[in-house]
């Protein structure tokens, strides 16, 4: 690795958006995949109207290539020659910091160029050289915990990136594997990522909810134990929630059983302000 290490920064910043543990809460939010151009920036209107109403930091979220999907015939979105100018338009249009996966080395820098935060998936966290090269965009970074690894082991994570030179790191919990298609969401991982990283760190309430190949070609879901996931989280404090919604969860073309409606998100963020609000002002202290 090269570069010169640095400390993980407590608050982030992403775009207009500050995010630290103790700062109000952020929502990161978009549909799982990014279907096309007319969709995205439908979604990212309605989901920017919700955030204006709601006086929230929001990140734009949407994956250009699904490249951990069960089947090899499963749709993978629009591929990243076509997404990022998407990308660029959701940004100068509607002011949103965007995020997206990179599965590839060769991916980060063009993405870099142009996505405000870059996602490293779950199952590739640990992925030395996808880190480095993630880091050194000088970009945000969001590392996915992998459902393999304690909350601890992200410590060593974090390091591959700050040592990269990149001090700006974000760390999400999304469950951890628990038996055949399954997972679940231990809460003590959320303060003790905190304290052991100095990163911010997020809830990814949808995916923690996913059945990985639950249906045989395709992953499961229980969408409606994500507001029971999300509230439980935001109680004990987290600087943001990751939420997947969209308009028809059901003909979805990825991730449906797991993605929240869009017409039900603002209910569910404005309870999850609430109780944010609460947990802030009542720390957890481990």
């Amino acid at each position: 690795m090269s570069g010169t290490a640095v400390a993980p920064q407590a608050v982030v910043e992403v775009g207009n958006v500050s995010m630290g543990n103790a700062l109000p809460l952020t929502l990161i939010a978009g549909p799982c995949q990014m279907e096309s151009r007319d969709h995205a920036l439908e979604m990212a209107a309605a989901l920017k109207e919700i955030a204006v109403r709601r006086g929230l930091g929001l990140i734009y979220k949407s994956s250009f290539d699904k490249a951990n999907r069960t089947s090899v015939n499963a749709a993978r979105g629009m591929g990243l020659e076509k997404a990022l100018p998407v990308f660029a338009e959701i940004r100068e249009r509607f002011g949103l910091p965007t995020l997206t996966d990179v599965h590839e080395i060769d991916q980060c820098a063009p993405v870099g160029e142009v996505v405000d935060v870059l996602q490293i998936p779950a199952f590739l966290c640990r992925q030395t050289d996808l880190l480095v090269a993630a880091a050194q965009t000088g970009r945000v970074v969001n590392v996915k915990k992998g459902q393999f690894l304690a909350p601890w082991d992200m410590t060593n994570v974090v390091a591959k990136l700050t040592q990269s030179g990149n001090g700006q790191v974000l760390v999400t919990e999304r469950g951890v594997s628990f038996g055949y298609n399954t997972l679940v969401s231990d809460m003590r991982a959320l303060p003790i990522m905190a304290q052991a990283t100095g990163s911010p760190v997020v809830f990814d309430a949808t995916h923690s909810v996913q059945q990985p190949g639950g249906k045989g070609s395709s992953s499961g879901g229980q969408r409606e134990f994500v507001p029971v996931l999300a509230r439980a989280a935001v109680a004990i404090g987290v600087a943001a929630v990751f939420i997947e919604t969209h308009p028809d969860p059901d003909n979805a073309p990825s991730d449906g059983p797991n993605m929240v409606p869009l017409r039900d998100l603002e209910k569910l963020i404005a309870l999850l302000q609430e109780i944010d609000t609460v947990a802030k002002a009542n720390p957890v202290s481990i």
